[in-house]
C-alpha cells in the first residue's frame, strides 16, 4: 500500500472519530512569564510593555499563558508532545501551525486567572504540491476573571517532510504601504519566543535537525512569532483596539535576515492587510486586523 493510501485511509478511517473532542485548561500570564513574552517580541519601534499584575495582556499574547508540562519522555523527534491525547496521532512526519483567525472582547489582565476550552472543529484531507496532507482546525475559547474573552480558531497541517526543501511559490510584498519596518531576527529571538511559548519544535532552534531531518535551509522564524509582531506594529500605527486579526502563513520565513513588518490601510475601511517580508522580496504571513 502506497504511503498516501495509509494516510487516506488513517484519515477515513479512524481520525474523523476526534472531531468533537474537547480539552478545558486553566493558566495564567503571570508577569514572569510575559516578562519572558516581551524579551522575545520587543524591538526598537515597539511600544513600551506594562507587565504589572493587573495591566492587559498585549495582544497574543494569551499564547504563553497555557503551558504543556509534557515530560521529555513524552516528545516525540521533533520536540513536539506525542499525538494521541488531544490532537489525533497522524501518521505524518511534520506537523505545523498554518493559519489562525481570532476575535477580541475586553481585556484579558496579566495574572489574573484564565479559563481555556478548546475543541476539534474538523478534519479536513486534502493534496498538496508536496502530496497529501491532513487541516485539524482546534476551536478556543479563552475567558479572564475580569471579563475578558477570545474566540480563537487554529489551523494545524500535517504533511511528510519532503526530501529536500522545495519551496511554496512566492508572492511578492506590496510596493505601496502605510509601513515597513524591520525587526532583527536571531537565534536568541528565537529561543526566547520558542522558550516563552513552551514550543520544543526543534526547527526553531536546533540548526542540524532543521537541515538535517526537516530540510529546510535555516532555522524557521515561529508563524505566531510573526503574528505577535505584525499585530503590536498595527495597533502602534493605526492607534485602534483589534476586534478582529486573521492571519495564514505562506511562505517559510528563516533565519537569514531582518524581518519585515509592512501594512496597509484598506480604503475606507477600518481594516488594515499585514504580511511580513524576507530580504529576498516574498511575504511569510499574511494577516489582516480589523476594528470596530
Amino acid at each position: 500500500m502506497s504511503q498516501a493510501a495509509t494516510h487516506a485511509e488513517t484519515t477515513e478511517t479512524d481520525v474523523q472519530a476526534w472531531v468533537g473532542r474537547t480539552q478545558e485548561r486553566r493558566g495564567a500570564l503571570t508577569p514572569e512569564l510575559a516578562g519572558m513574552v516581551g524579551a522575545a517580541v520587543g524591538h526598537p519601534r515597539s511600544a513600551p510593555f506594562d507587565i504589572r499584575p493587573g495591566a492587559p495582556i498585549p495582544y497574543l499574547w494569551h499564547w504563553a499563558a497555557f503551558p504543556e508540562f509534557v515530560p521529555l519522555s513524552e516528545l516525540g523527534p521533533d520536540g513536539h508532545p506525542a499525538l494521541g491525547k488531544f490532537l489525533p496521532p497522524l501518521e505524518f512526519s511534520r506537523r505545523m501551525w498554518a493559519a489562525g483567525r481570532l476575535t477580541f472582547s475586553g481585556s484579558l489582565r496579566i495574572a489574573e486567572a484564565l479559563h481555556r476550552q478548546s475543541e476539534i472543529l474538523s478534519i479536513t484531507e486534502k493534496t498538496g504540491a508536496t502530496g497529501p496532507m491532513v487541516f485539524v482546525r482546534v476551536g478556543h475559547t479563552i475567558e479572564g476573571a475580569h471579563g475578558g474573552r477570545i474566540e480563537e480558531a487554529q489551523d494545524i497541517v500535517y504533511l511528510d517532510i519532503p526530501d529536500r526543501f522545495q519551496p511554496p511559490a512566492a508572492i511578492p510584498v506590496p510596493e505601496d504601504t502605510d509601513f515597513d519596518e524591520s525587526v532583527a531576527i536571531d537565534e536568541a529571538r528565537l529561543f526566547r519566543y520558542s522558550a516563552a511559548t513552551a514550543n520544543a519544535h526543534r526547527i526553531h532552534y536546533d540548526l542540524p535537525y532543521a537541515r538535517n531531518v526537516e530540510k529546510y535551509p535555516d532555522l524557521v522564524v515561529q508563524g505566531p512569532l510573526q503574528a505577535t509582531l505584525l499585530i503590536e506594529a498595527a495597533c502602534r500605527h493605526t492607534g485602534a483596539r483589534p476586534a478582529r486579526f486573521a492571519f495564514r502563513g505562506v511562505h517559510p520565513m528563516f533565519n537569514d535576515g531582518p524581518l519585515r513588518l509592512l501594512g496597509t490601510g484598506q480604503a475606507g475601511e477600518q481594516a488594515i492587510d499585514l504580511c511580513t517580508g524576507a530580504a529576498a522580496g516574498h511575504q511569510g504571513l499574511k494577516a489582516t486586523m480589523e476594528w470596530d
